[in-house]
C-alpha cells in the first residue's frame, strides 16, 4: 500500500474513531454490562457502549477496506490455521478502559491500527470524555489533536537514567512483578492512567517508561505502539511487541527505553 493510500486511511479511520468514541459516550449514564463474547479475557466486563462501538467500527472500516480482515476484542475472530498467512489486518479495541468507563472516569479510548507485515503501521487512539485524538501513520510520525484544533506533532526520547524516570503505569493492573522490575530502577514519579493512554503519555515525553507485567492482548496495544514507534525526531522507536500470534496475547513488555 503506497503511503498516499495509508494517509487516506488514516484521515478516515481517525473519522471512525471519532464518530464511535461518540457513540460511547451516550452510555456513560448508565452502562449496561452484557455477556461477554467469544473470546478474550472473560474476567474483564464489556459493555453496551463496547458493543455499539465495535458494530460501528466494523461495518465502517469493511465499507472502506473490503478486503482486509478485522481482528476486534468485541467480535469472534478467525482461528490461527486461518489467519496464520495474514500480513495485514484492522486490530480494534472498540472501548479500551472499560473499568474505567464503568466507574465513571474519563480515561477510556477507543483503539483502531491497521498491521501490514506483521507491524502496526497506522495507529488511532480516541479519547471521547475529552475530544482528544491521537494518531500516528509510519513515516510520516505521531499527532494529537484536541476537539477542532489544529494538530500538534508529539515526540519522545530515549530517557536519560541520571535524571531519574517518570513512569507510567495501570489504574486497574497493578502487580507485584511491576514493584520487582521497579525496585532497581531511578523512578522519580509514577503516574497511572487508564486505557491505552499511557501509550500516549510515553509518546508525547509526558512519561518516560511504561512498563507492562500483567498479559494484554493485541488489540489493546496496537494502536499505541504505533503512535509510540512513530513519536520519534528521526527514524522509529523500537518496540518489542508482535502481532498474529497463535492466541494474540502478548506477555511482559516496557516501552519507552529503546
Amino acid at each position: 500500500m503506497s503511503g498516499t493510500d495509508l494517509g487516506r486511511h488514516l484521515e478516515q479511520v481517525s473519522a471512525i474513531a471519532v464518530e464511535a468514541g461518540k457513540l460511547t459516550l451516550k452510555y456513560r449514564r448508565d452502562p449496561r454490562v452484557v455477556e461477554k463474547g467469544d473470546h478474550g479475557d472473560d474476567t474483564s466486563p464489556v459493555t453496551d457502549a463496547d458493543l455499539a462501538a465495535n458494530h460501528y467500527i466494523t461495518d465502517h472500516l469493511a465499507a472502506l477496506d473490503p478486503r482486509t480482515p478485522i481482528i476486534s476484542e468485541e467480535s469472534k475472530s478467525a482461528d490461527y490455521a486461518t489467519r496464520k498467512d495474514w500480513r495485514r489486518f484492522w486490530l480494534v479495541d472498540p472501548l479500551d478502559g472499560t473499568k474505567e468507563f464503568l466507574k465513571g472516569s474519563d480515561e477510556f479510548t477507543v483503539n483502531i491500527a491497521l498491521i501490514d507485515n506483521l507491524e502496526p503501521v497506522l495507529g488511532v487512539i480516541y479519547v471521547p470524555a475529552q475530544e482528544l485524538l491521537y494518531y500516528a501513520e509510519k513515516d510520516a510520525g505521531s499527532w494529537r489533536r484536541r476537539g477542532d484544533g489544529h494538530p500538534v506533532r508529539i515526540f519522545s526520547s530515549v530517557p536519560d537514567l541520571s535524571k531519574g524516570l517518570t513512569v507510567v503505569e495501570s489504574k486497574s493492573h497493578p502487580s507485584p512483578e511491576l514493584e520487582e522490575y521497579l525496585k532497581d530502577l531511578p523512578v522519580k514519579e509514577r503516574v497511572s492512567a487508564g486505557s491505552s493512554l499511557k501509550f500516549c503519555l510515553v509518546a508525547e515525553g509526558l512519561a518516560d517508561i511504561y512498563p507492562r507485567m500483567n498479559p494484554t492482548m493485541e488489540w489493546d496495544v496496537a494502536a499505541g505502539d504505533c503512535i509510540y514507534r512513530n513519536s520519534a525526531r528521526l527514524g522509529q522507536r523500537t518496540s518489542s511487541l508482535t502481532y498474529n500470534k497463535p492466541t494474540l496475547k502478548n506477555g511482559s513488555f516496557v516501552m519507552g527505553f529503546r
